[in-house]
């Protein structure tokens, strides 16, 4: 046939496969459907070619696996590859003259010996092949060697160099199978979690998984674990469900990417719940679903990997074995069932506080026994809630809390004991910055607590002080419990869940009345250290007046360190940091020493310019005593600001400086206040293609304005270059004389923000904006999804409403903004309540148009 009319068949049939909705719902049947039309399209391209090799497929193709744009790996098998080199060109070049794009790799008989030695891990490729066309004498003759120089020490080898890549993998992709937004490919619980354990059986086991018949590779293995008895039946039906369910979710990915497409970001997540056939609100029902397939998948992959290594392992005699109780023993960090008793709650309970108290894990029985109880009582509801000693016992003890808790949520245990848990299981968290799941980020939060143990910062020293750390791990278990029912006002409703629970198990109202109280007030510090001024009184005596004692600010500070740093990478900086502990040495004083915000923060400016070298030097504290903000001198070393006093007393009228810190670029300005002068500063770093992360607003008494700007490249995300301080300066320097046109230059470089943007920012968010009373202001907080140049157009908008900014704090998470403003109107008042829904209904159609 034509080449080209081949091509038009090709590419007809393909779609056709591709645009079948009632295929489509079956992904096994999909890609088997379309692994077949690619192997009947191949042997029609190279019909009449005198082959004197196979052909055979690779990879997915080979597992009759075919995503849509999934790469099409072949493979040419020669006796001897030298002197058809224009064989392979000329099939290779007829295949994607028809449009079948081929990926192929050359292999002859030595080759197996070859990379036995030189690269085991594509040796691996060899036995997870298809005989496509050509040769099928050629192609048993190469299976047949295959496993004939394999011995123990290889597979050995091998074994671990899978660990190896799993462990590189997960550090990649992740190793959570809660990841908010996947790669459904190569996170922990995706697809290939599965596809390296048949590798491994098959290596080990010298056994082809692969077989010609028009099933997947997966229901082959699967078979095999169900006929040799290593899965029971209804855990293969559990594990094929879940893989079947990760494949459809990676087919509808391709098909609505138009191109090979493995990460699950959000757009996507709705897009396939909507065709799949979940409500148009259902896409957190889908994402549910996701995880918990991830989960069983990964589940799997761990318990497989044990089983891999123990065997490889030198066997460990019975005598070294020690009977923890009548019911298990404990031999080489392994826990076994040695009774025949059935297993109830409170025995499952004691296994994991032996888990717990020796760092040791489950043998495979044990934990398939813990997994079949806990689906029998989620079936049957059959478990009563029996003793809870073991669980209060196992917060108690000095490590490995975290650890264990997470294998309990694994295997389902967390959520059959404590019902009120089960809910925040795979809950998609909604918002900007979150990246895990709830009871993922909730069991990441303790960890990182627990690993404040090892840690000799102040918050490791104030952990290893706590008398009672079980408390602040029911404070973590609790803090986000009520998320699934509401998201707003979750802390209020989680209180009362943590009182109900803990009088379950057993806990006096002092130990309740502590965990309500962290609880209620565990976003409170995080909301006060970043969005309010620390050296305002108000502000202190307000957060202050909220504890009992200095115990319970303690643990809060340590609860809001534990939620931040579980949040994603990126939420924990070194500059939050700063901020929460700025905010916890104010208040500790304060209470400590019995006094208000106003005694503290007077007496902490005279105590700095006391203790400073330049406490005789006039300039120097009238400049302070000007600013009258703490927070200057927190932000600036004294030669940074002498460098400041220098140049406000030479009179120019702009002096920009530039410092890297911490990833950023500090850009710092000094000037004489004028109206407009944030927005215009704002949209004068915009133009420069600069992301602005934070901003510091300091003004002296005299109209000086000292503002400091974190920003980064928003193309790279890095600092900004040397060679670019120039530019910005005089760019600068045209805003302050009132010469450059921003909204001019502004309009013009948006048109060509678009693309990055695109990638920049993919999440969504809702606009919220809130207003909050202060003795001399109106605060405002804004809440947006990020865009290039938003803080430039909110301030702009403000300044034609009349509003005049005194003090700014610039909160960017990841592609999300928290800003918060303390504003006057032009007359020096506070803002009048019956304008907040003007004030709104402005910001929130201008933030609108950035989007």
């Amino acid at each position: 046939m034509d080449p080209i009319k081949l091509k038009e068949k090709y590419f007809l049939d393909r779609d056709r496969v591709f645009n079948d909705p009632e295929l489509l719902k079956d992904p096994f049947r999909f890609c088997i459907t379309y692994s077949i039309l690619v192997e009947e399209y191949i042997i029609k391209v190279l019909k009449g070619i005198k082959l004197n090799c196979a052909i055979a497929s690779v990879g997915s193709f080979s597992r009759r696996e075919l995503s849509p744009y999934s790469d099409i790996d072949i493979m040419f098998i020669f006796d001897i590859v030298e002197g058809n080199e224009e064989l392979i060109k000329d099939c290779v070049t007829r295949l994607w003259d028809a449009g079948i794009e081929v990926s192929h790799t050359v292999r002859e008989y030595s080759d197996i010996e070859k990379f036995l030695h030189s690269d085991l891990h594509a040796f691996t490729q060899f036995v997870e092949t298809r005989f496509i066309q050509g040769s099928a004498k050629i192609y048993n003759e190469w299976n047949k060697k295959i496993f004939k120089p394999l011995n123990e020490e290889h597979k050995k080898e091998l074994i671990l160099e899978f660990f190896e890549d799993v462990r590189m993998r997960y550090q990649k992709f992740g190793d959570s199978a809660k990841a908010l937004e996947p790669n459904v490919k190569y996170t922990a619980g995706a697809l290939r979690d599965l596809q390296v354990i048949e590798w491994i059986y098959s290596i080990k086991n010298n056994l082809f998984l692969s077989c010609q018949e028009e099933i997947t590779q997966t229901e082959v293995f699967l078979n095999e674990m169900k006929n040799n008895k290593i899965l029971v039946p209804r855990a293969v039906a559990r594990l094929q469900e879940s893989y079947k369910f990760i494949l459809s979710t990676r087919n509808h990915l391709h098909l609505l990417s138009g191109h090979k497409n493995d990460r699950l970001e959000f757009v996507y997540q709705e897009k396939i719940a909507n065709v799949i056939g979940f409500s148009s609100n259902g896409w957190h029902q889908y994402m549910h679903k996701y995880f918990e397939s991830s989960n069983i998948i990964k589940r799997f992959c761990g318990t497989m990997m044990k089983r891999f290594e123990d065997e490889i392992s030198e066997p460990v005699s019975d005598y070294l074995a020690i009977e923890l109780d009548d019911d298990f023993t404990l031999k080489k960090g392994v826990i076994s069932l040695t009774s025949k008793t059935k297993l109830n709650l409170s025995s499952i309970l004691r296994a994991f506080y032996y888990r717990c108290i020796n760092d040791a894990r489950f043998d495979e029985y044990l934990r398939a026994n813990i997994i079949e109880t806990i689906i029998d009582h989620e079936e049957t509801q059959s478990l009563e809630h029996q003793s809870s000693v073991f669980f209060r016992e196992i917060l108690n003890l000095p490590k490995n809390v975290g650890k264990t808790l997470e294998v309990m949520n694994e295997l389902g245990v967390l959520s059959a004991f404590m019902p009120e848990f089960k809910d925040l299981v795979g809950f998609f968290q909604p918002g900007v910055y979150h990246c895990y799941t709830a009871d993922e980020h909730t069991l990441i939060a303790l960890k990182n607590l627990e690993n404040l143990s090892f840690e000799n910062s102040q918050l490791g020293k104030m952990f290893r002080s706590l008398n009672r750390k079980d408390i602040l791990y029911l404070a973590v278990l609790f803090h986000d419990i009520a998320k699934p029912i509401t998201i707003s006002g979750h802390e209020i409703i989680g209180a009362e869940i943590a009182n109900s629970v803990m009088e379950r198990l057993g806990y006096d109202q002092k130990e309740i009345q502590t965990v309500q109280f962290l609880v209620r007030m565990h976003l409170v510090m995080e909301q006060v250290a970043f969005r309010r001024n620390l050296n305002d009184p108000t502000t202190l005596n307000n957060f202050a007046t909220q504890f009992s004692n200095s115990e319970w600010l303690d643990l809060l500070y340590l609860l809001t360190y534990a939620d931040l740093s579980a949040v994603s990478q990126v939420v924990w900086t070194q500059w939050k940091s700063d901020l929460l502990n700025e905010l916890y040495r104010k208040t500790k004083t304060m209470i400590d020493e019995r006094i208000s915000g106003q005694d503290l923060l007077s007496s902490t400016i005279q105590d700095i310019i006391k203790d400073s070298e330049y406490s005789d030097d006039e300039s120097f504290k009238s400049h302070i005593e000007s600013i009258d903000d703490l927070g200057y001198l927190q932000q600036f070393s004294q030669e940074e600001i002498n460098k400041h006093i220098e140049e406000i007393e030479k009179g120019s009228p702009i002096s920009v400086f530039f410092k890297e810190e911490g990833g950023f670029t500090a850009v710092t300005i000094i000037t004489r206040d004028s109206v407009a002068l944030l927005s215009r500063l704002c949209g004068t770093l915009a133009i420069n293609d600069l992301n602005i992360h934070d901003a510091k607003i300091f003004t002296r008494k005299d109209g000086i304005v000292i503002d400091s700007f974190n920003v980064t490249d928003f193309r790279t995300g890095s600092v900004v270059t040397e060679s670019r301080y120039e530019k910005i300066t005089n760019d600068l320097l045209l805003t302050i004389d009132n010469q450059l046109q921003i909204t001019k230059e502004f309009s013009k470089i948006k048109s060509k923000w678009w693309r990055i943007e695109n990638k920049l920012f993919k999440r969504k968010g809702k606009i919220k904006i809130a207003y909050e009373k202060h003795d001399k202001y109106t605060i405002i907080d804004i809440y947006s999804p990020d865009r290039l140049g938003l803080l430039y157009q909110i301030t702009k908008k403000m300044n034609e409403l009349g509003l005049s900014i005194y003090f700014a704090k610039i909160n960017t998470k990841e592609d999300g903004i928290v800003d918060s403003f303390y504003i006057l109107d032009r007359n020096r008042k506070k803002i009048s309540p019956n304008d907040y829904q003007l004030i709104t209904l402005e910001l929130t159609e201008t933030i609108n148009e950035m989007l």
